[in-house]
C-alpha cells in the first residue's frame, strides 16, 4: 500500500517543485515560457486527476476510521501506528478529532504526488506540442492517459486497504452486535 511520504520525501517533493518554479522564473523573460507556466498551473489546478487520489484516499480512510470507533469504545486497540496515542501499533487509538485531522493531513500530503506528476506531464506536453505541432493530439492523448493511469494507481494504492477494512469493520460489528 502506498502511504504518505516521510518528511524527507516531502522535502524532496518541495525541492523538486521549487526547482521547477526556479527554472520557470529564470526563463520568465521569454513570453513563451511565461505563458507555458501559466497554462500549466491552470491545467493542473483544473484537472480532476490532481485531486481524485487524495479525495478517494480521504474517503476510504474516513470510512475505516468511523467504523473503527465502535471497537475503540469497547476496548479494542488501533493496529495502525499513525492513529495511536503512542505512535506504536496495537495501542490506544487517538481521539476521533485527532484521527480526522491526521486523515486530512495525509490527504494533503498525498496530493503532492498528483501535483508533481500532473505538472511534469503538462510541462512535457507543453514543450513537445510547439516543437511537433502535427502530433498535438498524440501528445495530449498520451498525457491524458498517463495522468489517468497515475491517478488510478495512486487512488487504489492509497485506499484499497481502508475500503477492505471498512467492510470488515461493518461485518465484525454486526457479528458482535455493536
Amino acid at each position: 500500500m502506498i502511504r504518505s511520504a516521510p518528511h524527507r520525501d516531502h522535502a524532496f517533493v518541495i525541492g523538486l517543485v521549487m526547482l521547477m518554479c526556479g527554472v520557470a522564473s529564470a526563463s520568465a523573460q521569454d513570453q513563451a515560457h511565461r505563458s507555458l507556466v501559466l497554462v500549466v498551473v491552470k491545467q493542473v489546478f483544473l484537472d480532476p486527476t490532481t485531486y481524485a487520489p487524495a479525495i478517494v484516499a480521504w474517503t476510504a480512510t474516513r470510512l475505516d476510521w468511523q467504523t473503527s470507533q465502535v471497537f475503540f469504545q469497547n476496548g479494542s486497540t488501533e493496529h495502525n501506528a499513525r492513529f495511536t496515542t503512542s505512535g506504536l501499533g496495537d495501542d490506544t487509538a487517538m481521539s476521533y478529532g485527532a484521527g480526522n485531522r491526521q486523515i486530512l493531513t495525509d490527504a494533503f500530503a498525498n496530493m503532492q504526488y498528483s501535483l508533481v506528476n500532473n505538472a511534469s506531464s503538462r510541462v512535457v506536453e507543453g514543450l513537445l506540442i510547439p516543437r511537433y505541432p502535427n502530433h498535438r493530439t498524440l501528445f495530449r492523448t498520451v498525457g491524458w492517459i498517463e495522468r489517468s493511469v497515475m491517478a488510478s494507481y495512486l487512488s487504489y494504492g492509497l485506499s484499497a486497504g481502508h475500503f477492505r477494512q471498512w467492510q470488515e469493520n461493518g461485518r465484525r460489528a454486526q457479528q458482535l452486535g455493536y
